[in-house]
């Protein structure tokens, strides 16, 4: 099951991104609630490898699991 990046916790760190042996992680569009960047996980491609959970240093930003209604996808 993919993971989900949390539109509105994201802070745009992007640790996960150059993280992911797959490139499955993308820069999403504009500013958050939070008025940061965002990412967001291609739930299609992602291999369910838990790497971006290990390096996002922001809480809550990465779920294990795929909850589609917490993340923008453009």
């Amino acid at each position: 099951m993919p993971h989900t990046i949390v539109t509105n916790t994201c802070e745009g760190v992007a640790d996960c991104v150059d993280a992911c042996p797959v490139a499955c992680i993308h820069e999403g569009p504009g500013k958050n609630a939070k008025g940061t960047g965002w990412y967001w996980i291609d739930f299609s491609t992602c291999i369910d490898c838990g790497i971006c959970l290990q390096v996002c240093p922001v809480e809550g930003a990465i779920l294990p699991e795929e909850r589609p209604e917490l993340q923008k996808t453009p």
